[in-house]
């Protein structure tokens, strides 16, 4: 009997990119990534490798940039679910696409259109920075119990009588005064 090694292709991840005039955010989505190897070369040539999952699945992304970018102020950040690479630009300018080559992009590549800001609305979001300290919490869907505050901003545990939900406002000469759900005119 004959065994034939198998050779393993190396597979692409999802990789979503979106821009700044100064900036590209190039995340590799690719959880639990092991041995991971990130080249950047200043003529806009971005290589990746990593290894993923319980049998070590090679993955690989090899592209070209549109155009220059600044070696020296990109970084990476690596976390469990994703990498992260924000790319400074040689010269600020909008690019009309991420890569060199024209026509339909790879299939693994995606905008991110969270992090997207088109060049017109840039000056609106100018405090906007894509890096790493870019947390929307609203994104996050963190539940909650009972006592949530709702849509309105009020805390639904309406079980309270009247008495516990009257308010202490001040009156025109200075003291307190119990606000109860009757409206009282005075003089």
């Amino acid at each position: 009997m004959v065994y034939q090694s198998r050779t393993r292709k190396s597979r692409h991840p999802l990789v979503k990119w979106a821009q700044r005039s100064d900036e590209l955010c190039i995340t590799v989505e690719l959880p639990d990534a092991k041995n991971v190897k990130l080249n950047l070369e200043p003529e806009g040539k971005f290589n990746f490798s990593a290894t993923s999952g319980v049998d070590n699945t090679p993955y690989e992304i090899d592209i070209d940039l549109l155009d220059k970018v600044d070696v020296n102020d990109s970084e990476s950040s690596i976390t469990s679910r994703n990498i992260c690479y924000i790319v400074k630009k040689a010269e600020s300018k909008f690019w009309s696409r991420l890569l060199k080559q024209e026509g339909k992009p790879p299939v693994f590549l995606k905008i991110d259109w969270d992090k997207w800001v088109d060049e017109d609305e840039q000056d609106e979001n100018a405090g906007d920075n894509m890096g790493f300290g870019d947390f929307d919490l609203s994104k996050l869907n963190m539940a909650g119990g009972a006592g949530d505050i709702d849509e309105d901003g009020d805390d639904d545990d309406e079980s309270g009588t009247d008495e516990e939900n009257n308010e202490e406002v001040i009156n025109a000469n200075g003291g307190p005064e119990v606000a109860t759900g009757e409206s009282e005119v005075k003089a």
